[in-house]
């Protein structure tokens, strides 16, 4: 066949063979001719990845089946309605087997998968570990626990995708260090979950292995960019994954399926052996943390990290452990809060959420206090959109360089890819109509030189300093705000990707903050969502209305957060509040 025979060229001599088909063919039959034989090598390339997930996919049955022979009487049922905490301590007793649990989650993720497409490629090497697990003789915290991890998340012996086809020749040496030291605590790191093309998106699709779906409504969109995780947990196919988060990427599939998420301070977990499609952008502070069904999975995940396998695998750490004192206290809290961060108006469940958890955290003896984070309008334009593109998007577009986009991320990339003197002239025309996609655009541009870069740093570091001293000025402990929500309609994370306000802020501020669910979305929320405004009243706020409608049942939370260093503190409010919301169910 011709086209394999070029296609097996292309990679290799691209340029030379170009030139070839303009001499032969002239150049308007050499740009079709070419193109065609580009998108078919990247099909290809994409058909190879499924085969390899579908495999994988296979391999997991064999494994459950196998295990079953070896364990006919194993309690499935029992076994996946254990919390972590449950689970952890009757695996260290031994009254459970590791090989009786990862059997029962094996089985299970692969039904959740099958569900919502969420698992691309299973950790064959769980198997061994399970072997080599009996022979250990200090059982660490996470003793015989199977655990998940997002795409990009290093594994020894597989590709870390990032859902982009550059990547899928790249198989990882090593495990990342964060998957070592899960190893070290007696984890099982089990499979790998999808995630959006390039994860610069919280929707949950690429063209390698498809769009995952929400498991509470497969209408829905799981949030992104760690949304197989988010799926996975939420449908019961793991009980404790990790996730990344640069824009809100743990705090929004969590919140969308209805799960607990922690996005940590920056360096207090290692992202070292992790892909990314942005790598050297250090405006915005991108981190790695657990997601789960509750607070104390979070707590216990952190506890037994944060040990010395971890600050000796990656000296560039704190050494510091994890404060159970912090966690466990009962002194009562100075709480920030605000319903409203005056960039997206949230919808009405978004509200009644804080205000409801507001209510709680009062009666239970916490003092509430109004906070207004200064300055959003500029700190998610200037700030984060300029921070996070600092480079104009070029290092971005280049990933997708012999790639094809997916239809759910094309209205993000198309606009990444316009011209710079475009994008500045299409801002000053839309200033006056649309002034807040305006300042978007003039974002997008980028820094423009190194120069200003180091204005750009200066500039978070001054306005971080703002936003502590309105903190110190009211002796807050901590920050109580809404999580965006409900879960997306499918398609509109790529069209909405400034919505991430409510989580960005602490990207840029590097504050831990993490995510509980508190409520459901009611008849009277959608009723309300009918008379939704919005702020500015442009194309934004009209398609967060679409977004979030038709929601009712599906899961809410709320946004709790932390001062650097201070995941414990964080926690311990997100732990007050799940108390407190499940206290007023069981009354």
């Amino acid at each position: 066949m011709v086209e394999e025979m070029l296609g097996e060229i292309l990679p290799r001599d691209a340029i030379n063979l170009q030139a070839a088909f303009a001499l032969t063919c002239g150049s308007a039959t050499a740009i079709v001719l070419w193109k065609w034989l580009s998108r078919r090598r990247i099909q290809r390339k994409m058909e190879e990845a499924r085969q390899w997930r579908d495999n994988s996919l296979d391999l997991m049955e064999k494994v459950i089946w196998k295990m079953k022979q070896k364990n006919p009487g194993v309690q499935s049922e029992f076994i996946l309605s254990l919390s972590l905490v449950e689970l952890a301590t009757k695996l260290r007793e031994e009254s459970l087997s590791p090989e009786s649990v990862l059997y029962a989650y094996i089985k299970k993720a692969l039904e959740v998968t099958r569900d919502v497409n969420c698992v691309t490629d299973f950790i064959h090497g769980c198997e061994e570990q399970l072997r080599d697990l009996k022979n250990q003789k200090d059982k660490g915290l996470l003793y015989g626990v199977p655990v998940s991890i997002k795409d990009h998340i290093g594994c020894k012996g597989h590709i870390s995708t990032g859902g982009l086809v550059q990547f899928l020749n790249k198989v990882e040496k090593e495990d990342s260090v964060i998957v070592k030291v899960l190893k070290k605590q007696g984890a099982i790191p089990f499979v790998k979950t999808n995630i959006p093309q390039s994860m610069i998106n919280y929707d949950c699709s690429n063209l390698i292995f498809g769009p995952t779906v929400n498991p509470r409504n497969h209408k829905k969109s799981p949030g992104g960019s760690s949304g197989g995780e988010g799926a996975l947990i939420a449908g019961g196919g793991s009980i404790l994954g990790f996730g990344t988060d640069v824009a809100g990427s743990i705090r929004l599939p969590s919140s969308f399926c209805g799960i607990c998420g922690l996005k940590p301070t920056g360096s207090r977990l290692s992202t070292l052996g992790l892909a990314s499609p942005i790598g050297g952008m250090k405006s915005v502070t991108a981190t790695i943390g657990p997601m789960a069904r509750d607070v104390d999975s979070l707590a216990l995940c952190m506890k037994a990290l944060l040990c010395d396998e971890l600050f000796r695998l990656d000296p560039t750490l704190p050494p510091m452990p994890f404060k159970e004192e912090i966690y466990t206290s009962s002194k009562p809290l100075r709480i920030g809060y605000y319903e409203d961060d005056g960039y997206f108006q949230p919808s009405p469940s978004m509200r009644r959420a804080v205000r409801e958890i507001k209510q709680l955290l009062q009666t239970a003896g916490h003092t509430l206090i109004p906070f207004v984070p200064p300055r959003l309008n500029y700190v998610v334009d200037e700030l984060f959109t300029r921070g996070l593109f600092s480079d104009g998007a070029a290092s971005l577009l280049e990933k997708f360089n012999g790639d094809i986009v997916d239809p759910n991320l094309k209205s993000q990339v198309n606009c990444y890819s316009i011209p710079i003197v475009i994008k500045k002239i299409l801002a000053f025309i839309l200033k006056p109509v649309y002034p807040r996609i305006a300042r978007d655009l003039n974002a997008l541009c980028g820094v423009g030189s190194v120069k200003n870069l180091w204005k750009h740093h200066v500039a978070v570091a001054t306005y971080r300093e703002e936003f502590l001293a309105e903190w110190r000025n009211l002796k807050l402990d901590v920050i109580l705000c809404p999580a965006l929500g409900p879960a997306f309609n499918e398609g509109y994370p790529g069209k909405l990707f400034a919505a991430t306000s409510y989580t960005n802020l602490y990207n840029v501020l590097n504050f831990p903050a993490g995510i509980v669910p508190v409520t459901t979305v009611s008849k009277a929320d959608e009723e309300e969502l009918a008379h939704y405004k919005g702020h500015y009243g442009d194309p934004w706020d009209k398609r967060l209305k679409e977004a979030v409608k038709d929601a009712v049942g599906l899961p809410v939370a709320v946004q709790c957060v932390a001062l650097s260093w201070q995941e414990e503190m964080c926690l311990r409010l997100m732990k007050e509040v799940e108390t407190l919301v499940h206290e007023r169910r069981t009354k």
